[in-house]
């Protein structure tokens, strides 16, 4: 089998399973679709669920869920951005890299249950907080910050060394450069991790459900020290009533407000690194 054979053997292998991947995306977004549309109006998004999701709506899920990433987006983008600087401009040894790589690496590796049952040992049973959005939260930012850190670090490190050099040879020291150079050319990639880890964050289950999140019964929080509702477990709490059909279209509906949002953060991302690209990325 000659060279140009196998080139063709490979392009056709590829473009096969990009197609499959496609098709399977296309057709589990066209069911939540066609389904969810069914189930959404205007009450829908604006009232709050009865009879544990059989009746009502999604309002208070909706608000929670944001109230949850918000939270997350405060406490990891500081750390992730202060973690990508400090790996970007002051660690000059390469096995410090490599080990930095190793921790990061492995800390995105982690499933996400690990996450739910450490802040379940952690917070609640060793500090003996409540179960609340806030911990939920704080348990989320862990969960994204490698996300944040690696987005930010590749946008600092694509930076040319040029305007690193120059800036020192007009006088400025090392922490002048990250703040008026390196931090102004790499924010897009630190905000753009950021938009990502929180698409994730918006439709995990498991490290919110014992910590963070209340299944009914409960509206907005009057304080740091209280659960939400999410959408998340919302949907898992409706798919144990899948015999009702109205409970089962409002999950599907559910399910839609969710995807929605995800697309919300994944789009917002990619416009925000096709928009605001590095100098050294130009």
């Amino acid at each position: 089998m000659n060279r140009r054979v196998k080139k063709n053997l490979f392009l056709a292998v590829c473009w096969f399973s990009a197609a499959v991947c496609a098709s399977l995306l296309l057709f589990l977004l066209s069911v939540i679709v066609w389904k969810g549309a069914q189930a959404i109006n205007l009450g829908f998004l604006t009232s709050d669920s009865r009879k544990f999701g059989s009746e009502g709506g999604i309002f208070y899920q909706i608000t929670g869920s944001i109230l949850l990433i918000t939270g997350a987006a405060f406490v990891s983008f500081p750390v992730a951005l202060g973690t990508a600087l400090y790996k970007s401009e002051y660690i000059r040894s390469n096995t410090l890299q490599r080990f930095s790589n190793i921790l990061i690496y492995g800390l995105n590796g982690v499933p996400s249950i690990i996450f739910g049952i450490f802040g379940l040992i952690f917070f609640i049973n060793i500090l003996h907080v409540n179960i609340s959005w806030s911990v939920g939260s704080i348990i989320l930012a862990i969960m994204i910050i490698p996300t944040n850190v690696l987005a930010a670090y590749q946008s600092m490190n694509s930076i040319p060394k040029i305007y690193r050099e120059s800036a020192l040879a007009l006088g400025l020291d090392r922490w002048q450069v990250t703040v008026r150079v390196v931090i102004p050319q790499g924010i897009n990639g630190a905000i753009t991790g950021l938009l990502i880890g929180l698409a994730r964050a918006l439709g995990e289950t498991a490290p919110i459900m014992f910590i963070a999140t209340a299944f009914s019964g409960i509206q907005l929080p009057g304080s740091l020290f209280e659960p939400v509702l999410s959408l998340p477990t919302h949907i898992l709490v409706l798919s144990q009533q899948a015999t009702n059909s109205k409970t089962l279209e409002n999950a599907w509906g559910a399910s839609l407000i969710l995807i929605l949002l995800v697309f919300v953060c994944s789009l917002s991302a990619l416009f925000i690194r096709i928009k605001f690209k590095t100098m050294g990325q130009r």
